[in-house]
């Protein structure tokens, strides 16, 4: 049930018009390189496209406790370190609680003004009061606007005070943070166009006994929604990881079986990860297959290929998978490097330390191209990998790769070269 009031007379509240008064021509309505306020993280700049667009409402969702607020707290303090003047909107939180978690992250600026406060036409005041070059509001459930009569968080309020924000953000050209709460699937808590009203959506992900945080863009109008930023929580609030290969292999076994590195791409970033299978006979009459960072869907395809096209009994075997560091696997180039983790461990054959493995793995056990193998191989080869297994790549222009590359057409192929030869 959504509660709507009735107007009594002249809606009062502004209203912004994005359009001229008039249809124009698109071209001779002037454009160009929006100016960009960076935080100075840069891997939150980097998920941004660049930093904060004057006027833009960005919403960073994610489960209690992952880092938030921690996280748009040093954002402020970095810019109010600038010089700049930052509005930081709590409802769930006393000024002194910021105040003692703010000393804990070094950011105790004097620019950065804290403002205990729900009502939405309150903050409106002191948002046009102070005109600040960056608003965190934390978070929009509990803000209310008393127009409404029902509680904060509902779905009315949510809507109209995201509404009343984005419109004064707009008007006053000053950048928003909005803090959003999660349901337990996951999702953004509140009414679903809410996602829609906002220019930018970020998503905060983190494992329960992980150090490790994930900012991901779900939508972005002002850059690519591929890239991520990594940071490592402690003691002194979050750390950017500037190199998440090196750090999510930094404990990798030597020489074990159903361990295998694959080359995965997060926007333009190459990030080397992990891949660990775990392979045993079952006691059940219906094997279990688990993943953990991986589609478990994807994981039984694989299995069925494997069984149905390699020859491969995994009927009457329990398959786990875990993706190391607490990352989540999407693109499918990490098939054929899953393929392998699995056989390894079935088998008891180490993969070779110093492979890497990429390629999409088609249903009738074919490898198929992956975009993008130059830039994954010249980071693998940074971080001293020697050799690739790599899908076999098409065109008469084949630019040179930066270590040893072994194409292969088939899982038969791949399997042949990494526990047949040496």
């Amino acid at each position: 049930m959504a509660e709507e009031v009735e107007a009594s007379g002249r809606d009062v509240r502004p209203r912004l018009s994005l359009t001229t008064a008039s249809p124009v021509p698109i071209d001779s309505v002037a454009g160009g390189e929006e100016p960009r306020q960076r935080t100075g993280i840069s891997e939150f700049d980097r998920v941004l496209g660049g930093g904060f667009v004057a006027g833009s409402v960005v919403l960073v969702a994610g489960d209690p406790g992952v880092g938030k607020s921690t996280l748009l707290l040093q954002a402020a303090g970095r810019l109010a370190a600038g010089g700049a003047t930052v509005l930081y909107v709590s409802g769930e939180e006393s000024p002194g609680q910021i105040s003692l978690r703010a000393r804990r992250l070094g950011v105790m600026e004097k620019d950065l003004l804290l403002l205990a406060e729900t009502n939405v036409e309150a903050i409106l005041g002191h948002l046009e009061a102070t005109r600040p070059a960056l608003c965190v509001i934390d978070s929009i459930q509990t803000c209310y606007t008393s127009t409404l009569t029902s509680a904060p968080g509902s779905v009315g309020q949510v809507r109209e005070v995201a509404a009343q924000l984005i419109t004064a953000a707009k008007r006053l050209a000053v950048p928003l943070a909005l803090v959003g709460h999660v349901t337990k699937d996951g999702a953004v808590a509140g009414p679903r166009v809410l996602e829609h009203m906002v220019d930018v959506v970020l998503a905060f992900e983190g494992e329960g006994a992980s150090p490790y945080r994930i900012l991901r863009g779900a939508k972005n109008r002002f850059g690519s929604t591929h890239e991520i930023g990594v940071f490592e929580m402690g003691g002194e609030g979050l750390r950017e990881v500037l190199n998440p290969s090196a750090t999510f292999l930094a404990q990798r076994p030597v020489d074990q079986p159903g361990s295998v590195v694959v080359v995965t791409m997060e926007g333009t970033r190459p990030i080397l990860l992990e891949v660990q299978a775990l392979v045993s006979p079952s006691s059940m009459a219906l094997p279990r297959r688990m993943a953990t960072g991986l589609d478990p869907n994807r994981l039984a395809l694989l299995a069925a290929i494997l069984e149905k096209r390699a020859g491969f009994a995994l009927h009457d075997q329990d398959i786990y998978l875990n993706v190391a560091g607490g990352v989540r696997i999407e693109e499918p180039a990490s098939d054929l490097g899953v393929a392998c983790a699995i056989i390894s461990s079935f088998r008891s054959r180490p993969v070779p330390f110093e492979a890497v493995c990429l390629g999409e793995v088609g249903l009738t056990g074919e490898v198929r191209t992956v975009p993008q193998v130059e830039a994954r191989c010249k980071e693998a080869a940074s971080l001293g990998f020697k050799q690739a297994i790599i899908p076999p790549r098409t065109g008469s222009d084949k630019p040179g790769l930066a270590l040893k590359a072994v194409e292969v057409a088939t899982l038969e192929d791949a399997f042949a070269v990494l526990f047949e030869k040496g």
